[in-house]
């Protein structure tokens, strides 16, 4: 078995959100799931069949924002893995209803932080292990970062 960490590349201004799903509709169900959540969102999403011609499934409203998923997908070339990369949205925006697809078997991150997925392969094909989302911590926060992140979900209008 050979492990390998695959670095995520998409957009500055995307977030990413990585799953594994086990149908071959998962790209007409995901697409469906954002556009009826976030109308305005502009993504692409990619699946990576696991039987049958092991295809990389492709959707989305966006040429650069598919050709990311697409690559990204690629790359990590691990059967029933999807990629889905978004603008004008977040994740929190769609997490729930993605949860939802019937298809969707797990989701492994969702983030906009620099992203590496680990994957193991063997002869057969390859496998998600898991991710390294972001930076190590570099200290417990204190009274003025806690204040700092209070006013930052309210600039976002997740708090008032």
């Amino acid at each position: 078995m050979e492990i390998e960490s695959v670095r995520v590349e998409f957009p500055e201004d995307a977030n990413v959100i990585i799953g594994q799903s086990h149908f071959i509709k998962t790209v007409e169900d995901i697409y469906e799931a954002v556009v009826g959540t976030v109308p305005q969102a502009k993504f692409g999403v990619a699946f990576c069949e696991a039987s049958g011609p092991c295809l990389v499934r492709v959707e989305g409203n966006d040429e650069q924002l598919k050709k990311a998923a697409t690559d990204n997908a690629s790359r990590i070339g691990a059967g029933h893995t999807f990629v889905l990369v978004i603008r004008d949205a977040y994740p929190i925006n769609i997490l729930n209803r993605l949860r939802d697809v019937q298809e969707v078997c797990g989701i492994f991150c969702a983030t906009a932080n620099p992203l590496d997925v680990i994957v193991a392969g063997n002869e057969r094909g390859r496998g998600i292990i898991g991710v390294i989302d972001g930076e190590s911590p570099k200290g417990v926060e204190g009274d003025s970062d806690i204040a700092d992140r209070k006013a930052m979900l309210r600039k976002f209008g997740y708090k008032r």
